[in-house]
């Protein structure tokens, strides 16, 4: 991968840190792209809420219902599951037999052919969005993260950072002349090296699902702030992060390829959502407590002589534990978007 970024840079000139990160991470050899990339799950890269338990999957089939009841219940249901990984999540929903489960139509998204592989079977698997308009639900879990974006950089003015190779072969960042207009969400001036970032594809990521629900919902859920100056004040290795194996990774443009990169999302920049909540308030409003004091209850009744099952009942007290942990999972946000039926 480093090689194919050098290629390019050497054709094109220095190119813009959107275009870097969009090389890493989705090139030919890109961490996500290449045979052996990047991946959720204790034996992954990176740890996501579907991956703790089925627990998750089970609170997001309630929310399914609730929407699915809320437009009518229509036949087909679909709900697009967009930044799908290995199909964890949508073994989860489908494991915990939603009422729509008839009606339901469940589209796994994912532009890593390794991964699509490993798709539960009954799912609609493919690597970019449906063409045609739907009545359903799109989940986006962790997915604006690791969308590239445009980086901001204060420097006499806020500047754009592009990447170019040094004398000495290693990935080096180049400035732009300042931005004029500056964009509305950076604040008027920050420190000397402030970075905040421009999510200008996360937010076209956004308004394309709005267009293809005619009633439903678009639910995205990332580790997120509200206002983009709060990043530009913040250190950026704070927010923007890299990752390897389960670990944190080094800087963003060392060895691409080899590990994530991904922003603490500005909810600010994205169209206004109809409502902001963290991932806690929004599991306990589906129903996460009552489905953890059911797998108590079953655990205390079977404990003498435990089954598979119960031993799935009592897992889900500490997988709420760690989904609603307000210094982890469950501080990130959940914005949703919702499109009423006529």
């Amino acid at each position: 991968m480093t090689e194919e970024i050098r290629s390019v840079i050497r054709d094109e000139g220095p190119i813009a840190f959107e275009r870097f990160m969009e090389l890493a991470l989705y090139g030919v050899e890109g961490f996500y792209t290449k045979a052996d990339g990047g991946s959720a799950g204790r034996r992954g890269d990176f740890i996501t809420s579907p991956e703790i338990g089925p627990l998750f999957g089970a609170v997001i089939a309630r929310y399914l219902d609730a929407e699915w009841t809320r437009v009518g219940r229509p036949d087909p249901f679909r709900v697009v599951d967009l930044g799908a990984g290995p199909g964890t999540l949508a073994r989860s929903v489908l494991a915990a037999s939603p009422e729509c489960r008839h009606a339901l139509r469940y589209t796994a998204v994912e532009v890593s052919t390794s991964q699509r592989e490993r798709h539960p079977e009954g799912v609609d698997s493919r690597a970019d969005l449906p063409d045609e308009p739907f009545d359903g639900v799109v989940i986006a879990n962790e997915l604006l993260d690791n969308i590239p974006f445009r980086l901001a950089v204060f420097d006499n003015g806020w500047r754009e950072a592009y990447v170019d190779v040094g004398t000495d072969g290693r990935f080096v960042e180049r400035l732009s002349s300042p931005f004029d207009p500056v964009p509305s969400c950076l604040p008027a001036a920050g420190a000397f090296g402030a970075r905040a970032p421009l999510i200008d594809r996360a937010v076209d990521t956004i308004e394309r699902t709005r267009r293809l629900v005619r009633a439903g919902s678009v639910v995205a859920i990332d580790y997120a702030t509200p206002i983009t100056a709060m990043l530009a004040g913040r250190p950026w290795r704070d927010w923007l992060r890299t990752y390897r194996g389960n670990e944190r990774g080094g800087h963003y443009l060392v060895a691409p390829g080899t590990q994530d990169i991904t922003v603490e999302v500005p909810i600010d920049q994205l169209p206004e959502p109809d409502s902001v909540r963290t991932q806690s308030q929004f599991l306990q409003r589906w129903g996460i407590d009552d489905l953890v004091e059911e797998g108590r209850r079953i655990w205390t009744e079977q404990a003498a002589q435990p089954g598979l099952h119960a031993m799935k009942m009592r897992s889900r007290i500490s997988e709420a534990e760690a989904l609603l942990d307000v210094d982890g999972l469950g501080n990130f946000l959940v914005a949703e978007w919702r499109t009423d039926t006529d």
